[in-house]
């Protein structure tokens, strides 16, 4: 089914991420850490449709997105940068295999982390705190790390943010199975979202330590 929401508010999050803020469609129903398809009401990119999560919970009165921009590729996500109040978008859904299955490792690279951000909402607002839950967020530069300041307020989660650049003051660091090792066990429940070749080099670390295929939550492709 597809819906019609109106921009209410965009402000930055980081050097080229940004927050938006719609008023939440009557009807639409979703659970956190399930996406939508969103296209820009726009000439030219009406047929341009790209998933992306929301970021608020199903009783908020809003819904918004967390929504990294990459201006070299000239598409969506750069268009969206340049939204302003007022502009509309149709988003079409939701879909996905991610949701709260309970604490666990979340583990999530760069952009990845928008279906993160929607699970430990809902485990903080249904239990008060995610004692248990462990983030683990790999980003290219300290500068890309989103939302840090408010994964490190979220009461009861432990918080690992590595990057690739040498002397930020997080670590630089893969995510390795020596890494890995170090905060997962074979009975953890692991959940996994970012690009495709992170994904696949962390899905083949978890399995190396013992970690099943159903303790796995991610996209299914």
């Amino acid at each position: 089914m597809k819906y019609r929401m109106t921009l209410k508010h965009i402000e930055s999050v980081t050097h080229d991420t940004h927050h938006l803020v719609f008023d939440r469609p009557e009807g639409f129903e979703y659970s956190p850490g399930q996406g939508v398809e969103l296209r820009l009401l726009k000439d030219g990119w009406e047929d341009e449709g790209r998933p992306f999560t929301p970021v608020t919970l199903p009783h908020e009165p809003t819904l918004e997105f967390v929504i990294k921009s990459y201006p070299d590729h000239h598409g969506v996500t750069e268009q969206i940068s340049v939204m302003k109040a007022g502009d509309e978008v149709e988003i079409k859904g939701p879909f996905g295999a991610i949701s709260d299955q309970g604490p666990g490792v979340f583990i999530a690279g760069g952009a990845g982390i928008t279906p993160m951000i929607a699970v430990l909402r809902k485990r903080l607002h249904d239990h008060g705190t995610l004692e248990g839950s462990t983030l683990v967020f790999a980003n290219k530069t300290e500068a890309d790390i989103i939302w840090r300041e408010k994964f490190e307020a979220m009461k009861g989660l432990r918080t690992l943010f590595v990057v690739d650049e040498p002397g930020a003051s997080v670590p630089q660091q893969r995510l390795d199975r020596d890494y890995l090792r170090q905060h997962v066990g074979p009975d953890s429940r692991c959940y996994l979202c970012g690009p495709p070749p992170m994904m696949a080099a962390v899905r083949q670390a978890l399995h190396n330590l013992g970690v099943k295929d159903n303790h796995i939550v991610e996209e299914k492709m």
